[in-house]
């Protein structure tokens, strides 16, 4: 068989080869499309009432949304919507009145009814008390809330229950079966005040974000409307302001909850890092003697006394020995002459002058300690020459 004929058939053998997986693929396997929900990022994270304002602003409304209420910068006007998720008993008096005046010329106000609190509760200028708002210690039960062609709701399930004074001026309430007849604990209700609309709300859960689990929040057709009601008197006519946290989070608790994965390494690396420095379980070593000295100190000891007491021919001994031990090392022939022959052979070998060897050989006298300095450098020096 040629070459040419088994190239085809090796070439029609993998497309037949191919042609089947293709086919097994295709019946085994089908092509489908499927929804698979992230988790949310960036501002939604952090802002509740993120879905609430963009759906107003889709809707062709005008919203913003704060962290903290700031009144100048606000510049309410009196068809202006205000909502605010925290504690309208943290107010200071001056923001009350400055609210109170923009409801009274037709703001409407939203207010989320907190919890019963003996430490905050009772302060007659507060923004609850001079709206007539007594909070209840009632526990809430659930409302039922139908929207036509879809499935029954319950709201309000959780959350606070507020009563109002009797000189409260009340267009709305939704609340308990008994709460318009002996005073009932409400979810919620509409206030008139002024020619504006105050709306108190025991539970907010329907206007935010929400989540793919239990807490749908905007997700839900019943909350949609039920939030288009809450809205009602001034949709459409001015600015959806949000305020969805007066109160800023402590920073630790911010770098706590949100930061660990940063510190929590840093932190196993710094005990991982003062686990390696420090000094292991164990006897102690003993504390060095005083009086012990190093091996040089020694030496320069010994030197000074041998020259103190006249035998300083035995130092310059000692470098000369060391010096003739490396000639025999480095040359031998030199090491094994003698006299001059010796002295010529150094001179030659180091290139140094006949009588500057000769004077490095001779033995100095032991009263003269300026020779003795010099013959002991000059042996030195041919020693680390050889």
């Amino acid at each position: 068989m040629s070459n040419r004929a088994r190239g085809i058939l090796i070439a029609l053998a993998a497309l037949l080869l191919a042609a089947l997986v293709g086919i097994w693929f295709l019946h085994n396997f089908e092509r489908r499309s499927s929804q698979v929900p992230v988790p949310a990022y960036g501002e939604p994270t952090y802002n509740p009432l993120y879905a609430l304002r963009e759906t107003i602003r889709r809707d062709g409304g005008k919203a913003e949304s704060r962290r903290r209420l700031d009144l100048p910068a606000m510049a309410l006007q009196p068809g202006d919507t205000l909502l605010m998720l925290d504690d309208p008993r943290q107010l200071a008096p001056s923001q009350v009145n400055d609210l109170l005046d923009w409801v009274q010329f037709g703001g409407h106000l939203l207010l989320q009814v907190p919890d019963s609190d003996e430490a905050l509760d009772g302060n007659e200028q507060g923004l609850l008390e001079r709206l007539g708002v007594v909070i209840s210690e009632q526990p809430p039960r659930c409302l039922r809330w139908q929207v036509q062609g879809q499935a029954s709701h319950q709201e309000f399930c959780t959350g606070s229950r507020f009563t109002l004074e009797g000189s409260t001026r009340v267009e709305r309430h939704w609340g308990d079966a008994a709460a318009s007849a002996d005073g009932g604990s409400l979810a919620w209700a509409r206030l008139r005040y002024g020619t504006g609309r105050v709306d108190l709300l025991g539970e907010t859960d329907f206007l935010r974000n929400g989540s793919h689990g239990h807490d749908s929040g905007l997700r839900e057709i019943p909350h949609r409307d039920l939030t288009r009601l809450v809205l009602a008197p001034n949709y459409g006519k001015g600015t959806v302001h949000l305020i969805y946290e007066m109160a800023l989070p402590s920073l630790w608790r911010t770098l706590l909850t949100r930061g660990w994965p940063v510190w929590l390494p840093l932190l196993l690396a710094l005990l991982a890092w003062l686990w390696m420095r420090c000094q292991r379980f164990g006897a102690l070593l003993p504390s060095p003697r005083g009086e012990r000295r190093s091996l040089l100190e020694h030496v320069r000891a010994s030197g000074e006394h041998l020259h103190r007491y006249g035998k300083s021919p035995l130092l310059y001994d000692a470098v000369r020995q060391s010096f003739l031990a490396r000639l025999r090392r480095r040359a031998p022939v030199a090491a094994a002459l003698s006299g001059d022959a010796q002295v010529q052979a150094i001179a030659d070998h180091l290139q140094w002058p006949i009588s500057r060897v000769q004077s490095a050989l001779q033995v100095p006298p032991s009263w003269d300690d300026t020779a003795l300095r010099e013959r002991i450098r000059l042996l030195i020096q041919m020693r680390n020459q050889l």
